[in-house]
């Protein structure tokens, strides 16, 4: 696990922006996407270089999401699907048939996760999965508890995560009480894991993921096991780290030609 502390967000934003654009000019991208207000500016930042004329084609990407609400509209704009649309893959022009996410409709719900993962296989699996972390550890809708080995699969909300998320409905009521999200055994199968982690009060939960034991108690560690994961932080969200001097040191003398 390679830990980078940066001055800002702003920071954190144009790395992330460069580990995606870095796989996609590796040629058939596979990308992982989160939804979620830590990824945001990251994906402000693709799609700034791009109309600029500085990114890369994204022909040939394909973009599968971390999961999915189920029990909304068709079309409703805060599906996850609407969401990634409206906030990244539309405007860098990524049709929407290379967009796949769990299928919420409720006739096929018992086999949602199992032909969700049969989805990604296919696809060759994920080259870079974008995450970010809940204040309680949670990676995905994967809450204290899960397994450590789970698979894409249907989770309940807890009240918790409903009034954290009702910001994006106009009340709690609003907000679905289930969810089909990716296990963290799915994730770890992703070749290669960006962690987003901004502010201060991601700050307790981030040092628990990367300086803690590996529990099901914090979800994000099992990112220790991983090996192959980049975890982008500004300086609020560092503060619980007891070696970020050391994280800095080590990346400020990095060769350039390592990368990310």
């Amino acid at each position: 696990m390679e830990v980078v502390p940066l001055a800002s967000a702003d920071e954190v934003a144009a790395l992330g922006a460069d580990v995606v654009e870095a796989a996609v000019r590796a040629g058939g991208a596979v990308l992982g996407l989160a939804t979620g207000s830590t990824p945001l500016p990251t994906y402000r930042e693709l799609i700034r270089r791009y109309d600029a004329g500085l990114g890369p084609s994204y022909d040939g990407v394909r973009c599968f999401t971390l999961d999915e609400y189920v029990g909304l509209p068709a079309g409703h704009p805060e599906s996850y699907r609407a969401t990634i649309a409206r906030e990244l893959t539309d405007p860098l022009g990524i049709p929407a048939d290379r967009v796949q996410g769990p299928s919420p409709e409720l006739a096929g719900l018992p086999t949602a996760g199992a032909r969700y993962e049969e989805a990604l296989v296919a696809a060759g699996g994920v080259d870079v999965q974008i995450l970010g972390i809940g204040s309680d550890g949670h990676l995905a809708f994967n809450e204290p508890g899960s397994s450590l080995a789970s698979l894409t699969r249907l989770k309940t909300l807890t009240e918790e995560t409903r009034r954290d998320n009702a910001r994006f409905f106009g009340s709690i009521d609003e907000v679905p009480r289930h969810v089909l999200t990716q296990g963290l055994g799915t994730i770890l199968r992703a070749r290669h894991l960006l962690l987003l982690a901004t502010g201060a009060a991601k700050a307790a939960a981030l040092a628990a993921a990367v300086e803690g034991p590996v529990s099901a108690s914090c979800p994000a560690s099992v990112l220790q096991l991983h090996p192959h994961v980049t975890v982008l932080c500004d300086g609020p969200a560092e503060t619980g780290l007891t070696r970020r001097d050391h994280y800095r040191e080590v990346y400020d003398a990095k060769p350039a030609w390592q990368g990310l």
